[in-house]
């Protein structure tokens, strides 16, 4: 199960209590204060880990609390550290603290410690001075903190595959990489983002990039209708969009159509989204008569189209090399 939000109740542990306590040894006289401190109460600490993919383990997890730092004891023995809660998360995880966010974990084995554990309080022995050896105050430990988090997976990836739903994304996915998205032939097939590795000549000067699957998108996307509000913010952060078009047309809509309201659903949702380099994509042209309902529509959008086939790989090779020089031109 895909899950991308969700929301969290944590607290650390409180700091463990300092001793009152005072040496009582034979033939030790005035042996003065020995209580000692008390121990610091656990963390919750989130890490990003590309071992995780989706945030499922928080939702049947949602409350997580740290322990108690031990309390001090006499002989100036301190309380034991509470251990740490760790979390992890996939990487491209955003933490918010009520609507600010606090962290954007990009990177593998990003820490971020979300609630600090309380301090442990300090024994009698370390208020002892030469004027004072018997001080008899000792503190209690800090209390831990509390927050209610609100977490959101942004998923990471070079290139965001776009369009309406049965165009051909997960088709061309599955072609190009060792990804398997479901595959079939209605409506909403994906219910959500797949990522897939797509790996060219070594030689290359770059020879991988990852490529998301997005579900596809309907009129009234950014209002959230179907799935496309939902997953939308997940090619916030691609560097290139494809944007593909059945040559056939989805429902009643004209291929320039289609097209045009895809942009004013990207537009509406995020200019940075509708301000994104295109790569725009006819796949299917395997079919009969696909030429001639291609004929005028590379002009009337005013950008270059390129034909593919995701089902018997025509010009496929070719698509992913223009990709290629797309992202190393981004990246000089």
């Amino acid at each position: 199960m895909f899950i991308d939000e969700v929301k969290i109740h944590v607290q650390s542990g409180n700091g463990g209590n300092g001793c009152l306590s005072f040496r009582r040894e034979a033939h030790v006289p005035r042996g003065g204060a020995d209580g000692g401190n008390g121990g610091n109460g656990g963390n919750i600490v989130i890490i990003s880990s590309l071992d995780k993919q989706t945030l499922i383990d928080m939702r049947y997890r949602p409350h997580l609390r740290a322990k108690n730092g031990e309390r001090g004891s006499g002989s100036n023995r301190h309380g034991k550290n509470a251990s740490d809660v760790i979390v992890k998360v996939p990487v491209g995880t955003v933490v918010y603290n009520n609507s600010t966010k606090i962290a954007d974990l990009t990177r593998d084995g990003q820490r971020l410690i979300a609630v600090h554990g309380g301090k442990g309080g300090r024994g009698n022995l370390s208020f002892k001075t030469p004027r004072n050896p018997t001080p008899r105050i000792s503190e209690e430990g800090n209390p831990g903190e509390k927050a209610t988090l609100f977490l959101q997976l942004k998923l990471i990836a070079d290139v965001g595959l776009i369009g309406y739903p049965n165009v051909g994304k997960s088709t061309l996915l599955s072609r190009i990489s060792s990804a398997h998205p479901k595959i079939a032939d209605y409506p909403f097939t994906t219910l959500a983002p797949n990522l897939g590795v797509v790996k060219l000549d070594a030689e290359d000067d770059l020879n991988s990039f990852v490529v998301a699957d997005i579900p596809g998108l309907i009129d009234g996307a950014h209002q959230g209708k179907g799935l496309g509000d939902r997953f939308l913010r997940h090619i916030e952060r691609t560097r290139l969009l494809v944007h593909i078009i059945d040559v056939f047309g989805y429902r009643d809509a004209t291929l320039q159509e289609k097209y045009r309201a895809i942009n004013e659903e990207l537009k509406s949702y995020s200019h940075v989204l509708a301000g994104k380099e295109q790569i725009v994509v006819a796949n299917k042209i395997d079919l009969t008569d696909a030429g001639k309902k291609l004929k005028g529509f590379p002009s009337s959008i005013g950008k270059r189209v390129y034909c593919i086939s995701a089902v018997t790989g025509e010009g496929v090779d070719k698509l992913m090399h223009v990709i290629k020089r797309k992202l190393i031109k981004n990246n000089s």
